[in-house]
């Protein structure tokens, strides 16, 4: 299921008095803004915190959204069946949100196959990988921004800080050719985004790849 937009979420609370969306209350939320307020002094007006702004509120602390679901080619190369988005919370303002479409091929994360025992390309950290890979292929933003996109993922999803240093370090470090490399594929007409999905499960990506019928 997608996830609501926010017109969608303040439509839905809108009328009414409690929002269990994440079993948290808007009313203790106001409860607790005029709390603060009264301290303060702040007239009644002011203490009070809409919807809209305990929606903002909300939003802002969900930098993940969507949920990760996969198909797989025969070789380790897949393709989203559902979007996923990544947004910033406070304090990352500077960084654009991420939308990551149904049918963008990745192959999460590009981990050399002999540390793959250790560090598979699947692991805990594959969906900051995919927001990685998608901005590593449309390069909508500068490589540093991916970078720490994919650091920051990795901290919301619980990575342990010594894999997110490791996986951090060795973008920082080799992915300038990772980044060359997709600009040229895409200058040759490789497409990343696929229009339509294969019903064969023994299909590979290397022969899928040369149909551009298959592809947005």
């Amino acid at each position: 299921m997608d996830c609501p937009t926010r017109r969608e979420l303040l439509r839905i609370i809108g009328s009414a008095s409690v929002c269990a969306l994440t079993g948290f209350s808007w009313l203790s939320a106001q409860e607790a803004s005029r709390q603060r307020a009264g301290k303060s002094g702040a007239p009644k007006q002011e203490q009070e915190l809409s919807i809209e702004q305990w929606m903002d509120e909300w939003m802002h602390n969900r930098p993940a959204l969507g949920t990760l679901t996969v198909s797989r080619f025969v070789e380790r190369v897949w393709y989203l069946r559902a979007p996923i988005s990544w947004r910033p919370s406070k304090g990352q303002e500077a960084l654009k949100p991420v939308d990551v479409p149904v049918g963008f091929v990745t192959d999460f994360a590009s981990i050399p196959r002999p540390f793959w025992a250790l560090l598979p390309p699947e692991g805990e950290y594959a969906y900051a990988a995919i927001l990685h890979d998608y901005i590593y292929w449309f390069q909508d933003r500068p490589r540093t921004s991916a970078d720490m996109i994919l650091k920051l993922t990795m901290e919301e999803f619980g990575v342990s800080a010594p894999t997110v240093s490791t996986i951090y370090k060795a973008v920082r470090l080799g992915g300038g050719a990772a980044w060359r490399n997709n600009a040229t594929l895409k200058r040759k007409g490789e497409r990343r985004v696929l229009k339509r999905f294969p019903e064969d499960p023994k299909i590979r990506w290397s022969d899928w790849n040369k149909n551009p019928d298959n592809f947005e």
